[in-house]
Order: C-alpha cells, then structure tokens, then sequence
C-alpha cells in the first residue's frame, strides 16, 4: 500500500488560489439541484493524486454530504483513526471499496457512509456526481453529491472514524481558502491543495474533490 512520506501541515504554502466565493445563491438545495441535475460543460481541475499504487486501481464511492442547517449548508467529514492501512489520520468523505452486491457507485456510497457513520439513507437525496478521482492509494473514487436532512443521529463506527465534524460550504467554496502547496518526491515535483479549517487540515483526494465541486458550482 502506498504512504505518504511527509508531513503536508509542515510544508510552506506555494500560493493562495484565489477565486472569488460562489454567491450564496449558489449554495442554496434549490440551486444545486439543478446545477447537479443539468450540469454545464466544464472540466474537472484534479482528476488523480500523485502517486501510484495499483496498475488497476480498485472501485470506490464517497459521499459529499450537504447537511441543510439553518444558517446555511455545511459538508460532513470525518477524520480517520490512526491505525489504518491508507489515508490514517486524514480528513475525508464518508465512504469506501465497491462490493460486487452493490448496484451503483451511489449505493456504494450509501451504504459506506451508513457503516462509517450510522447517516441513514433515508436522510439522503442523491443530487449527481462529479467525475471520478484516482488517488495515490490505487482506488477509483466516484463522489457522489448528497443533499442530507436533519434531524438525524450519527454513530462513528470507531474502527475507522476518529471523529465526525461539519464545515461550512460557504468557507470551502471560497479560493481564498484554497492553498496550493508542493512537495518533490522520486518522480518529481508534485503539486497539491490543502483547505484548513479550525483543527482541521483537508487536504489531497479530498481537496481535489471540492476543488472539482467549486469548478463545477462556478461554471
């Protein structure tokens, strides 16, 4: 299994991306529905990380969970325990491996972030998804794009989630939140985007997948 050996938090930040923020008309249930449903042509900025695990990555589907809240939509996250064999200790989208019984990309990620998290799916409208991500991990990720609605109880499942945190989806659709940091490894020098919030530091596959969701919510 491929690790990733250095520590992003201690890297000096290359540049700021620097986008303007989506109005807050866009980040509205009603909006994104439809963007998400009738999506514009654009193109994804980060399709892939920067190393190569497999020579055929395996399936995988996450949930970009849309929790509606009362002062405006917040992205669920969830921070992986330690001991595990990829992406310990990161910050990521609830979700995991296909199976062979699972229907779709969007079942996989349902049924993932219900085992991750204990979220129901009945608390879940799948709006779209955006284009698969290959990460350095060797695994083809769908992310598939959930509006969620409260109340709901979550349950961490403690193999595999340290904690389950909300962000605000105004903070993580403003460039001058979008860190551009590099690093050079074996095969050159590799270019990455970090997004800290409070204790949090989102950065890699899940960075690149909301990098994707601002172009797509900006088109």
């Amino acid at each position: 299994m491929a690790t990733i050996a250095f520590d992003p938090k201690q890297l000096a930040i290359d540049s700021i991306a620097g986008e303007a923020a989506l109005d807050a008309a866009r980040l509205t249930p009603e909006w994104l529905r439809q963007r998400l449903a009738e999506q514009p042509d654009w193109q994804p900025e980060i399709t892939q990380d920067f190393l190569s695990a497999r020579a055929v990555p395996v399936r995988a589907a996450v949930l970009i969970p849309l929790v509606q809240r009362p002062d405006g939509l917040t992205i669920l996250l969830t921070l992986r325990t330690d001991h595990l064999s990829s992406h310990a200790g990161q910050v990521s989208f609830p979700g995991g491996r296909s199976e062979a019984f699972d229907a779709s990309p969007v079942a996989t990620a349902l049924r993932e972030t219900e085992e991750e998290v204990g979220l129901a799916r009945e608390h879940i409208e799948v709006l779209g998804c955006l284009p698969d991500y290959l990460t350095g991990t060797g695994y083809q990720v769908t992310p598939v794009v959930g509006l969620v609605t409260p109340p709901f109880e979550l349950r961490a499942d403690p193999s595999e989630v340290a904690e389950i945190f909300e962000v605000p989806l105004a903070f993580l659709m403003d460039g001058l939140n979008h860190q551009r940091l590099s690093v050079e490894l074996p095969g050159g020098r590799r270019s990455f985007y970090a997004m800290p919030y409070e204790r949090f530091y989102i950065w890699g596959a899940t960075a690149g997948m909301l990098r994707n969701l601002f172009h797509l919510l900006r088109a």
